[in-house]
C-alpha cells in the first residue's frame, strides 16, 4: 500500500516533455480510452464542464487504472473547492484566472500543507490512503508529488509574474491564449503579436524559476512550443476528435438518394 508518485513531474525531472489531453465529456471510459492510447496525463474539468465531484471521482479511478495522471480545473469558490479533487486523489489541480500576486499566495496557502501553506488537513480521503499511512508522510508526499497549477489567461497579473513564478506553491504556471485574446480586446485574434509575446514570457519566466511552462497546443506547433520552453503540453480534445469523427462520417452518407 503505496502512494502513487505523479508520471508528469517524474516526466519533467528526467528532461521530457510531459503531455496531456482534454475530456470535456464525463465518462470514465473515455478517460480510460485517452490513458491507453499513452498520455502522461488527461485534463478534467470542474470551471467549464457541468461535473460533479462524483464524476471527477470515477475519472481518478479510471487514470489510476492505467498510471496516468490526471488534473482537474477547479471552480473558483471556496477553498474546499480547491481541495477537493486533490483529495479525490487527482494528481493536480489547475486554478484558473490568477489576477494577481494575492491571489496566487491565497492559493498557495490552501493547497500547500506545512511548511509551504496551511492546506486544512485530513488523511482520510482516498489521496491519504484512508488515513491508513502516517500524516506527516502523507503531507510530504503531497507536497512533492502533487502539482499545483495556476493559470495566467489575463493581461492583468502579466506585471507581478515574476514574483507569482517564485512562490514555493506554483508548480506550473500555465499560458491560456483563448482568454487573454479576450483580455487585450482582441478574441480569438491569434495573429495578434501580444498574444505570442506574452505565451514566451511565460514560458521563460516560469522555467527561470524553476516552475513548469504549461499551455495548449497541437501537434503542427508543438516543437515551436518546446523551443519556448514548455514542457508541458496539452494537445487534443475528446469532443473535437468525436466531432470530427462523426463529421467524417456523415459527409461520405449525408444526402444519399435511395434506389
Amino acid at each position: 500500500m503505496n502512494f502513487r508518485p505523479s508520471k508528469v513531474l517524474e516526466r519533467i525531472r528526467n528532461g521530457y516533455v510531459a503531455t496531456c489531453t482534454k475530456i470535456n465529456t464525463y465518462d470514465s471510459r473515455v478517460v480510460s480510452i485517452a490513458s491507453m492510447a499513452g498520455f502522461d496525463c488527461v485534463w478534467v474539468d470542474l470551471e467549464h464542464v457541468p461535473n460533479s465531484i462524483q464524476d471527477i471521482e470515477k475519472m481518478i479511478l479510471a487514470s489510476k487504472a492505467y498510471d496516468t495522471d490526471i488534473l482537474t480545473r477547479v471552480k473558483r469558490g471556496s477553498y474546499s473547492d480547491l481541495i477537493h479533487p486533490l483529495e479525490a486523489d487527482s494528481t493536480g489541480i489547475m486554478v484558473p484566472h490568477v489576477m494577481s500576486l494575492l491571489d496566487a499566495k491565497t492559493i498557495q496557502y490552501y493547497t500547500k500543507f506545512h511548511p509551504v501553506g496551511r492546506r486544512p488537513l485530513d488523511g482520510g480521503n482516498a489521496d491519504g490512503l484512508y488515513a491508513m499511512k502516517d500524516a506527516k508522510e502523507y503531507m510530504e508526499f503531497a507536497n512533492e508529488q502533487r502539482f499545483i497549477v495556476l493559470q495566467m489567461e489575463d493581461p492583468e497579473p502579466i506585471k507581478e509574474l515574476n514574483q507569482i513564478c517564485a512562490l514555493p506553491g506554483a508548480d506550473m504556471i500555465f499560458f491560456g491564449p483563448a482568454d487573454f485574446s479576450q483580455g487585450i480586446g482582441t478574441p480569438c485574434d491569434w495573429n495578434n503579436p501580444k498574444i505570442a509575446e506574452t505565451r514566451k514570457l511565460v514560458a521563460k519566466t516560469a522555467r527561470e524559476n524553476g516552475k513548469i511552462a504549461g499551455t495548449v497546443g497541437s501537434v503542427n506547433n508543438m516543437d515551436e512550443l518546446i523551443s519556448e520552453g514548455y514542457n508541458f503540453i496539452s494537445v487534443g480534445a475528446d469532443v473535437v476528435g468525436i466531432g470530427e469523427y462523426f463529421m467524417n462520417i456523415n459527409s461520405k452518407i449525408k444526402d444519399k438518394r435511395a434506389l
